[in-house]
C-alpha cells in the first residue's frame, strides 16, 4: 500500500522556496544599490558611456554564457523582433540617461525619481495593455506623482539637466516595463537578457563616437568598470532566479528597500542626505508604489 506525504511536506518545501526567493530578491537590491552608488563614484572619473561600457560588456559575456546554458544562440532568429527590439532601446536609453544624470544628481533624489516607473507603467497600462485601472490605483499614481514634486520642486536645488535625464529613464524604464509584460512566455527570459545586454553595449557606446576626446581608460581601471558591470549582471542574475521562485506580486513591494539603501548611501558615503521634503516625497512615492503592488496581488 503506497502512502501518501503529510500535507505539510509540500507546503513546508514551497515556503523554504519563497524564502529563498524572497532572500535572492533581497541579495539582488543590495547589488543593484551598490553598483549605482559604484556608477555615481565612476562618472565623477570617467565619461558615462565608458562607465556603461565597462557595464554592459560584462553583462554581455554574462548572457552569452546564460545563452550557452539555455542551448540557443540564435538572439536575431527569435519571434517578436520589433518588440524585443523596442524594449532593448528602451532599456539602453534608461542606462543612457541614468548615467548621464548621475553625474550632477545626487544618488537618493536620482533613485527616487527613477522609482516612479512603476506608477508610470500603470499610467500607460490603459492604452499600452488594455488594461482597466480603477479609481484606487489613479489615487496612489497621483500619490506618488506628488511625491516627486516634492523631490524636484521646481526652482529647489536640483540640477535640471540631470533632472529632466532622470525623468527620460523614468519613463523609459516604464515603458520597458510594459513591453517585458507583453512579451511575457513568448520570448524566454535568457533571450530577452541577452538581447538587451547586447543593444545596451552598443547604443550606450555610441557616445563616444561623437565626443573625440574620450579615450578608454588603462587596462586596471577598465577592469574595476568591468568588475562593477560583473556585479549589476549578477543582480540580474538573481533577480530571475528570485521571480522563479516568488511571484512578482510578493516581491514588488520590496523593491523600496532599494530606495531606502539609496538614502543612507548618499547620506553616509557621498554626504548628501535628502533634505525633508525630498524624504516626504520619497515616503509618498513608496507608499504609492507599494500600494500599486499589493493591489495587484492575485486572490
Amino acid at each position: 500500500m503506497t502512502t501518501l506525504p503529510a500535507p505539510s511536506q509540500p507546503s513546508a518545501a514551497r515556503g523554504d522556496s519563497a524564502a529563498a526567493g524572497v532572500a535572492l530578491f533581497l541579495c539582488a537590491l543590495v547589488l543593484f544599490a551598490a553598483y549605482d552608488a559604484f556608477a555615481k563614484h565612476m562618472v565623477a572619473h570617467y565619461p558615462p558611456a565608458v562607465v556603461n561600457l565597462g557595464r554592459y560588456s560584462a553583462i554581455a559575456l554574462l548572457a552569452f554564457a546564460l545563452l550557452l546554458r539555455h542551448g540557443d544562440l540564435r538572439i536575431w532568429r527569435q519571434p517578436h523582433q520589433r518588440l524585443l527590439a523596442a524594449r532593448s532601446v528602451a532599456l539602453a536609453v534608461v542606462a543612457t540617461c541614468f548615467m548621464a544624470a548621475l553625474v550632477t544628481m545626487p544618488l537618493a533624489e536620482a533613485t527616487a525619481i527613477y522609482f516612479t516607473a512603476p506608477l508610470i507603467m500603470v499610467a500607460l497600462s490603459p492604452w499600452l495593455l488594455g488594461e482597466r485601472v480603477g479609481r484606487t490605483q489613479w489615487t496612489a499614481v497621483l500619490l506618488g506623482f506628488a511625491g516627486m514634486l516634492c523631490i524636484v520642486r521646481p526652482g529647489g536645488s536640483l540640477p535640471l539637466a540631470g533632472t529632466l535625464l532622470m525623468a527620460v529613464s523614468a519613463v523609459c524604464y516604464a515603458v520597458f516595463q510594459v513591453l517585458t509584460r507583453k512579451l511575457s512566455g513568448l520570448v524566454p527570459a535568457p533571450m530577452q537578457f541577452a538581447h538587451t545586454a547586447l543593444a545596451c553595449l552598443l547604443i550606450t557606446s555610441l557616445p563616444m563616437l561623437f565626443t573625440t576626446s574620450t579615450a578608454l581608460p588603462p587596462w586596471p581601471e577598465a577592469a574595476v568598470l568591468a568588475a562593477g558591470g560583473a556585479i549589476s549582471g549578477s543582480a540580474q542574475l538573481l533577480l530571475l532566479a528570485a521571480f522563479r521562485r516568488v511571484g512578482a506580486a510578493t516581491l514588488a513591494p520590496l523593491n523600496y528597500v532599494q530606495l531606502l539603501l539609496a538614502v543612507l548611501i548618499s547620506t553616509l558615503w557621498f554626504e548628501r542626505p535628502p533634505d525633508t521634503p525630498a524624504l516626504l516625497g520619497m515616503a509618498l512615492i513608496a507608499i504609492a508604489g507599494v500600494s500599486l503592488a499589493r493591489g495587484r496581488r492575485p486572490a
